[in-house]
């Protein structure tokens, strides 16, 4: 998820201290009309809606059982998709359950963002907001055992002070898992790093602004972290370790068309597909050099995307903003995890 002070209409969308481009964005309420929320594209592939709707979802997650685990951010839910259609609901937490990923225990490792964004409808399109009123923090990592259903927290604080609002995670090869901080504002995000059975977390990469969605290229040695308008990479020094040497300022490419950032999941090819808000929302594909292809959907708040099947082309979406999951075909296949369930 990667919103900063969301700001549309009653209220609005940002990130990283971005505001939502003026078009997108409601005049006073003393003026006649709102101005026009920004168009929707149709959908770029053959989609099919497998769920409506829902609160909100994101973290979609592929398992071995033909389902789909995803989050519920305003529900408060990890919910599960069955192969029949029907939604359920896994386990109600507090908070924000917001990135879901498998662990090399085979439990899902949930970041939960503490709640920190409130909710807003305009013209049947749901936007998450600013922080809730008092909000200063309270987010951790969070596991729930597939087979009992029970959820610990695993991490709640860096050095003694609570985590803020944790966004998304991902395991490495070697089950060290990395961890995007959105945190509360501009300068206070980070990338926190713990290895396999570690008891505390190391600090990766702090000041900055709202990183969000995070993956690994095929090959384990870059690090792509999707914050405000843009794409980065960083260079995998060591466990927790991370440089800037294949892009200066780690910055790989911008988004498409000014786009605003939100998830990311990376192809078998090296290419990285990152959730893109507003312009008019979709998902951009983008290569080592920068290039990038764009695909748009009929949702501004195409805000993830998950790979699975045989041949990793079968390709969900969360359609966050109206509340619906589907599923495309990708062209390429996505790159498996380490680990699965």
């Amino acid at each position: 998820m990667d919103r900063r002070e969301l700001i549309v209409g009653l209220s609005g969308v940002a990130s990283t201290g971005l505001a939502l481009p003026a078009s997108a964005q409601e005049a006073p309420r003393s003026a006649a009309a709102p101005r026009p929320l920004p168009p929707i594209a149709p959908p770029a592939l053959p989609m099919t809606v497998l769920a409506e709707g829902l609160e909100f979802p994101e973290g979609p997650l592929p398992m071995s059982d033909g389902s789909l685990l995803f989050v519920e951010i305003k529900r408060k839910t990890v919910s599960r998709l069955g192969p029949d259609g029907k939604v359920s609901v896994v386990v109600q937490l507090e908070g924000g359950p917001n990135g879901l990923e498998i662990g090399p225990d085979g439990a899902v490792y949930i970041a939960n963002d503490g709640g920190r964004f409130s909710f807003v409808v305009r013209d049947g399109v749901t936007f998450p907001g600013a922080p809730p009123q008092g909000f200063t923090g309270g987010g951790s990592i969070q596991r729930l055992d597939l087979k009992t259903g029970a959820v610990t927290t695993v991490f709640d604080s860096f050095q003694g002070k609570p985590l803020i609002a944790p966004d998304d995670l991902v395991f490495d090869r070697d089950g060290g898992m990395w961890i995007t901080e959105f945190g509360l504002a501009p300068g206070a995000g980070a990338l926190y790093y713990a290895a396999r059975g570690a008891k505390s977390l190391t600090l990766a990469r702090g000041g900055l602004s709202g990183p969000n969605g995070i993956g690994f290229s095929p090959d384990g040695k870059l690090l792509h972290v999707s914050m405000g308008r843009q794409l980065f990479a960083f260079d995998v020094i060591g466990p927790g370790q991370l440089a800037a040497n294949t892009y200066p300022d780690g910055v790989q490419a911008p988004l498409y068309n000014g786009g605003v950032a939100d998830s990311l999941k990376v192809l078998a090819d090296g290419r990285v597909c990152v959730c893109t808000l507003f312009q008019p929302g979709g998902i951009g594909v983008t290569d080592r050099t920068g290039k990038t292809e764009f695909f748009g959907f009929p949702d501004r708040l195409t805000c993830n995307l998950a790979f699975g099947g045989k041949d990793m082309r079968d390709c969900w979406l969360t359609l966050s903003g109206t509340g619906r999951i589907a599923k495309v075909r990708w062209p390429a296949p996505g790159l498996k995890q380490p680990f699965n369930a």
